[in-house]
């Protein structure tokens, strides 16, 4: 418990909103009786929250911590900068202005598109959404990504897992693994794990299906509370999201880590 709040503490330091490792640190505080941590993890969530416009989720965070603590001033002060960030908010929802700031995220799960193309039988594998990402921005050429891009076979269960796709460019010389964990962090906003400092647990893994961990190159590495950590290097592979949800009622907690830490973990736990 101790080396997962270490961990997550880096990683909630160097992605101060990502709140899903802050829940993760709360409530590992938690189940060691750190009262004090946890109050201030809360805080942290709450202060992420309002960062991203999402308010109503901020005050109900707040409101846990006034629950702990009714008498403290920090959080009852955030609560009426909340109450009048939400007035101004009205009052530009009444002129018929959108903030940018609290925009909600689309739903591309539930889109037209999406489910004409998943009814259409294609899978979103995260090509195009990568495609965008390495080609658009001129990052490789079209070249480079169409040579190193593997297209998955659904037709029979892999024997090893398949390499991702950044750990192919590495491979072929064209472009090293830590830039595009970078440049993938940057644009997906999925939390970065240094995986070869984790504890993994490997019975854990073996829970999982070994063709859909081999296929897409995914981990699931942890278990805290309800949520599942898993680990990935393609942060926009939508199509594991739906296999691996469909053998678990957990929740799954994604994060991105180098794509050899990913296979040597995965080859241990399915020889």
């Amino acid at each position: 418990m101790q080396q997962t709040i270490e961990m997550f503490e880096v990683i909630a330091q160097s992605q101060p909103n990502d709140c899903q490792s802050l829940e993760i640190l709360k409530e590992a505080y938690s189940k060691l009786g750190r009262e004090q941590e946890v109050i201030n993890t809360s805080k942290r969530i709450a202060n992420a929250y309002m960062q991203m416009g999402q308010l109503s989720s901020a005050i109900l965070e707040f409101e846990t911590v006034l629950q702990r603590c009714p008498d403290d001033m920090e959080v009852q002060v955030a609560l009426r900068e909340i109450e009048s960030k939400a007035s101004n908010t009205s009052g530009m929802e009444a002129a018929g202005i959108e903030p940018a700031a609290l925009m909600p995220a689309p739903d591309t799960a539930k889109s037209p598109v999406k489910k004409a193309r998943m009814a259409a039988g294609e899978i979103d594998d995260g090509r195009t959404m990568l495609r965008r990402i390495f080609v658009d921005s001129k990052v490789i050429s079209a070249g480079d990504f169409d040579l190193c891009w593997r297209a998955a076979d659904l037709t029979a269960a892999p024997a090893d897992v398949v390499e991702p796709f950044i750990q192919v460019l590495q491979d072929k010389g064209i472009l090293p693994a830590e830039k595009s964990l970078k440049l993938l962090s940057e644009k997906s906003r999925v939390a970065y794990l240094p995986l070869e400092k984790y504890d993994v647990d490997i019975d854990l893994t073996r829970g999982f299906p070994a063709e859909v961990c081999r296929r897409w190159c995914v981990l699931p590495f942890d278990r805290m509370s309800k949520a599942i950590l898993v680990a990935t290097a393609n942060p926009f592979n939508q199509q594991a999201v739906k296999e691996l949800s469909e053998t678990t009622s957990h929740r799954l907690v994604w994060y991105l880590v180098p794509p050899a830490d990913l296979m040597v973990n995965l080859r241990k736990a399915f020889r």
